[in-house]
């Protein structure tokens, strides 16, 4: 099942071309308040049995055409945003030779997953949305990531049980400024990658039913009509079962809480007038545009 935020914020899924209202369905029911946030629906939906009677009832519902609809970030207020960093060895390479970073080649499992960083709510963008250069950049990339929705609390989880609290799958744009507060500097990622527009989530969240494995799955960028990332997410240095183990090792992960997982090689300069398309299988295709703050 495919989950989306439509036109002014409905909750609905996606079958075939149509979407079919299913927040409203649920707060019918009374398994969700009228109004209720992905979340909150991501954890009656993975949570309480009596959900799906609201899946039922979404389909005998008026559907919105897929065409007709104005798609929006499938989540915009996630208990947190985990983000990976430097989870690919030939990302840590690029990175090297771009903006002379620091070698974490010797780096333990947890010692990088230790680098892992938040990404501020605010910072949410949906499909097609437009990602602003900030007056004060010289250097902006586009990251382009899997990145998984947590299903239910989850404290101190096994590697093996990891993938039993996640609930599905979307695509998370990292947008990352390099200079200034880059170079030679560990502590900075918050800022540089924490501005308005510098998080595209989206198109939908797509249930983990619908990934066989979240280690198999190719990701592909484009910019301006070029291909410039051609990635696997089996080449991660620590996949996702072990960013879920360390996180919850560390911190108690709530319902809808986002696990982004680093982004592959193939990172690339944004300039005003660009146009992002991004692709990961089994999920979709999102895009983005580019423009600099007037």
């Amino acid at each position: 099942m495919k989950l989306c935020r439509y036109n002014e914020g409905a909750i609905g899924f996606i079958e075939r071309d149509a979407i079919y209202p299913l927040g409203d369905a649920l707060a019918v029911l009374e398994v969700v308040r009228d109004g209720a946030t992905m979340a909150e629906i991501v954890d009656v939906l993975a949570n309480n049995p009596g959900a799906s009677a609201g899946v039922t009832a979404a389909r005998k519902a008026r559907p919105v055409a897929l065409s007709a609809a104005k798609l929006r970030a499938p989540i915009i207020n996630p208990p947190a945003i985990w983000a990976a960093a430097a989870n690919y060895r030939a990302h840590q390479a690029e990175m090297k030779e771009r903006v002379n970073a620091y070698d974490r080649a010797q780096f333990s499992a947890d010692d990088l997953m230790a680098e892992v960083f938040l990404k501020p709510t605010s910072s949410i963008v949906g499909p097609g949305g437009t990602v602003i250069l900030p007056k004060i950049a010289n250097h902006v990339d586009f990251e382009c990531e899997l990145c998984a929705v947590i299903s239910r609390t989850a404290k101190k989880i096994s590697a093996e049980n990891a993938l039993d609290y996640v609930y599905g799958y979307t695509m998370c744009w990292d947008i990352s400024i390099r200079d200034p507060w880059s170079k030679g500097r560990h502590n900075t990622r918050n800022i540089r990658k924490g501005f308005d527009t510098f998080c595209g989530l989206g198109p939908w969240i797509v249930t983990k039913d619908e990934i066989r494995e979240p280690q198999d799955l190719r990701i592909n960028v484009e910019q301006n009509g070029r291909s410039v990332m051609q990635a696997h997410t089996a080449d991660m240095i620590n996949g996702l079962r072990d960013l879920i183990r360390f996180l919850s090792s560390v911190t108690t992960l709530q319902p809808g809480t986002l696990i982004t997982t680093g982004t592959p090689a193939g990172v690339s300069k944004l300039a005003d007038g660009d146009h992002l398309k991004g692709t990961i299988e089994g999920i979709g295709t999102m895009e983005l545009k580019v423009i600099a703050e007037a």
